[in-house]
């Protein structure tokens, strides 16, 4: 395993980070934002969980509203019992409803300090509420960074200025949507990033397993159950399969599965510190840190890039 910083910290993280979206428990009946039908029980996570130490991971991401709870409890009692908390990096997110009554969700300053641990996103509070209330949370020593996820350009711009303003806690991360089937990320916010020093987490590396199989040959229960997969790729399918199909050309001559090549792609960009993959499958986590040693050419690269068009602007509103 390859181990960088994290942005400017002194905090080394591995180069592939493990999402800890599918482990908690199948959602039943009314699906709740963060919560899958395909999601693994706590027993199916733990092979993945285990694997995922053994090859040297020490990162994971996480939220409360995955699986309402569930994820971070299983990810939580897994490193407990299998190893020392100050040997592993957990990201965790603040924003998802939890509880059904008015402080039960969002941004403002009683819910971050109540919800330590739930995503980010962009609500109706005011920024400098937000920085304050997570520059006062990392003061406590409850959190040691903070990072962002999944917003415009300007926006996370806006809340790096304010914070230096203020002499509040700056981001130090970014978790946005990027992968080779969508790269609107490289116009404005990767590199904000890279001039930042901000590092970057892709989540969804391989665009929900679209980019790790041929061409819709293959229907999966989170394929068949995942709406929200479905609304971010449902207009530009056309578009997307010209880019599957050039990877699919790329693995078949070098005879090197396709998510070993999609993250390969995505690990040769100099901005990109860890790709946040999931794991259901041993080889999901295998593939994943063989991509590691996997050096693309510059032609390689032009021939899986140049199939991509311009997309509209998809995992954040």
């Amino acid at each position: 395993m390859d181990y960088v910083n994290l942005g400017k910290t002194g905090l080394k993280v591995s180069r592939i980070c493990l999402g800890c979206m599918t482990y908690g428990q199948p959602a039943t009946g009314k699906i709740k934002p963060g919560s899958h039908a395909w999601a693994l029980n706590e027993e199916e996570s733990q092979p993945f969980l285990r694997q995922s130490l053994d090859l040297g991971i020490n990162f994971f991401d996480t939220a409360n509203v995955y699986s309402v709870g569930a994820s971070e409890e299983v990810l939580g009692r897994f490193l407990r019992a299998h190893t020392r908390r100050e040997a592993v990096v957990i990201a965790t997110k603040v924003h998802g409803r939890m509880r059904d009554e008015p402080n039960g969700q969002g941004l403002s300053r009683k819910e971050i300090f109540y919800e330590l641990d739930q995503s980010l996103r962009r609500l109706e509070t005011p920024i400098e509420e937000t920085l304050e209330a997570l520059h006062d949370i990392v003061k406590s020593g409850k959190v040691r960074y903070i990072g962002a996820s999944s917003m415009y350009a300007w926006q996370f711009t806006k809340a790096l200025y304010l914070a230096e303003r203020h002499g509040w806690t700056r981001f130090v991360s970014m978790q946005n949507h990027y992968n080779l089937l969508y790269r609107e990320e490289e116009r404005e916010m990767l590199p904000l990033c890279q001039v930042e020093g901000i590092g970057v987490l892709p989540w969804s590396p391989l665009a929900r397993g679209r980019l790790a199989r041929p061409w819709q040959t293959e229907s999966t229960k989170r394929f068949e159950t995942d709406q929200f997969g479905k609304t971010m790729y449902s207009k530009t399918e056309e578009a997307d399969r010209k880019v599957v199909d050039r990877l699919g050309e790329l693995s078949e001559k070098g005879g090197l599965p396709r998510a070993q090549l999609a993250l390969a792609w995505m690990l040769s960009k100099p901005f990109v510190t860890s790709p946040i993959v999931g794991a259901t499958k041993p080889n999901h986590l295998t593939d994943a840190v063989s991509a590691l040693s996997l050096r693309l050419t510059p032609v390689e690269i032009v021939s899986l890039e140049e199939a991509y068009t311009p997309h509209p602007v998809l995992g954040f509103s």
